[in-house]
């Protein structure tokens, strides 16, 4: 939709809302509903504020110490929530509302680095300097429930009923008994200008994917924020619910795999330029370690790293190897490569940001790939893991010399502090675990 389209809606009554929304540090919207005549009047052209802490905030929105750019000491002031009509689109699931998503910038119009959007586009800059773009596919997972989300809570978000009562990977008798739901996310979706291409059953209970269509690297995470959001919400209006944790349970964990390739004026580059394409790759692997954070950015992110559960601790690459952190797959110009390590809890615009850094890190050093591991990369116990925790993975990050070079030392402070305020928290919290292993026993 573009902005004389959304006049014309308002004006023949069928749209009255705009969303605006910016993507905070933990991947999700958050914004202001305006009344559509405010956005085409004034908003479209000028912006319009959001409190500072959106982005210095923790997962309950409590305000925490140790972030530069927001805190009590500055008084928790405004920054501008600038409009990106490229994005402006309907939301076909909330009658007569359109939606769009903003740029942050401070008051003086200067750069509020931090952002995750704004931290993605300095990168593509940096591929734009090459004459490259990013192309992008993320695939999420999640579960979905019987129960509300409110009748969720009440439960403490135990003995909650699945959709689906077995594996239903590829199963289209399992999949029917929840395709209300999943039909009606897929057609929202395409309404709101998103390709779709498939949705299928996944290995834990309830579990389900729907998928996407690559894109640009920057629309593609908008329309990664934007679907988690609106399932979130078609769930809601079905009373069910849906979860992207990483790691809800015992079983198969949540992954988002995000597949990646290059593309410059003539096309995709991955099939014509084999040595970009090797030091691309060789810098992935490279770099793993320390940019794990930014795809695994909570403490239940590590839980889903288990040995045999499609989720990979060995650092390798392989030729559709799935039990690999990296899989190199397709051919000719849909040559790429997929990055097994994220989970659904991920901020897909930190991610592709950490996946580019550590692309232009191998090909501004020339690295060499190493040869492609073959057979079982679980059993591989002479290779590089992924880091097992959260803090492990936050010593990596503060340690590393290409975040620094890449994001800059605000950015890289940023996001260790929000690491240390998620690492104060889990250890400061007493578990159902700890209770019933405790409680009589010890």
């Amino acid at each position: 939709m573009n902005l004389e389209e959304l006049r014309e809606a308002v004006a023949a009554g069928s749209i009255d809302t705009v969303v605006l929304a910016i993507t905070d540090m933990q991947g999700r919207l958050q914004g202001k509903r305006l009344a559509a005549t405010h956005f085409l009047g004034e908003v479209a052209a000028h912006g319009a504020e959001g409190c500072n802490y959106l982005l210095a905030v923790d997962v309950d929105m409590n305000t925490v110490d140790g972030y530069a750019m927001s805190s009590w000491d500055r008084g928790y002031g405004d920054m501008l929530l600038s409009p990106d009509l490229d994005t402006l689109r309907a939301v076909p699931w909330q009658e007569g509302t359109a939606m769009c998503l903003a740029d942050v910038a401070w008051l003086d119009g200067s750069e509020v680095v931090a952002s995750p959007r704004q931290i993605l586009r300095r990168q593509l800059a940096r591929l734009a300097e090459r004459g490259w773009t990013a192309n992008a596919g993320t695939e999420l997972e999640f579960l979905v429930f019987l129960d509300t989300y409110e009748e969720a809570w009440h439960k403490g978000y135990r003995d909650l009923r699945p959709a689906n009562l077995y594996n239903v990977d590829y199963s289209l008798l399992g999949t029917a008994r929840v395709e209300p739901l999943i039909r009606a996310i897929r057609n929202h979706m395409a309404v709101a200008g998103m390709v779709v291409e498939d949705s299928k059953g996944e290995c834990n209970l309830g579990q389900h994917e729907i998928n996407f269509r690559y894109a640009d690297a920057l629309r593609a995470a908008d329309e990664h924020s934007i679907f988690k959001n609106g399932a979130k919400e078609i769930a809601a209006e079905r009373g069910m619910a849906i979860t992207f944790m990483a790691k809800y349970d015992q079983r198969e964990g949540n992954s988002c795999h995000i597949h990646f390739s290059l593309a410059d004026a003539e096309g995709p580059l991955f099939e014509r330029e084999s040595a970009l394409f090797e030091s691309f790759l060789a810098g992935q692997l490279a770099c793993l370690r320390e940019m794990t954070l930014l795809l695994a950015p909570n403490i239940n992110s590590y839980k889903r790293y288990a040995a045999r559960s499609f989720a990979p601790t060995t650092i390798a690459w392989g030729h559709d190897n799935r039990t690999c952190s990296l899989r190199v797959v397709g051919h000719g110009p849909g040559k790429r490569f997929e990055n097994r390590v994220g989970g659904a809890d991920l901020n897909p615009y930190l991610a592709l940001s950490a996946i580019i850094a550590s692309g232009l890190h191998g090909v501004e050093r020339g690295l060499a790939l190493e040869p492609a591991l073959e057979g079982n990369a679980y059993a591989a116990s002479e290779r590089e893991r992924v880091p097992a925790t959260m803090a492990d993975a936050r010593e990596e990050f503060a340690a590393s010399d290409v975040a620094r070079e890449a994001f800059g030392e605000e950015v890289v402070a940023h996001y260790l502090n929000a690491a240390r305020v998620e690492l104060e928290a889990s250890q400061a919290a007493v578990t159902d675990w700890e209770r019933v292993r405790g409680f009589e026993r010890l």
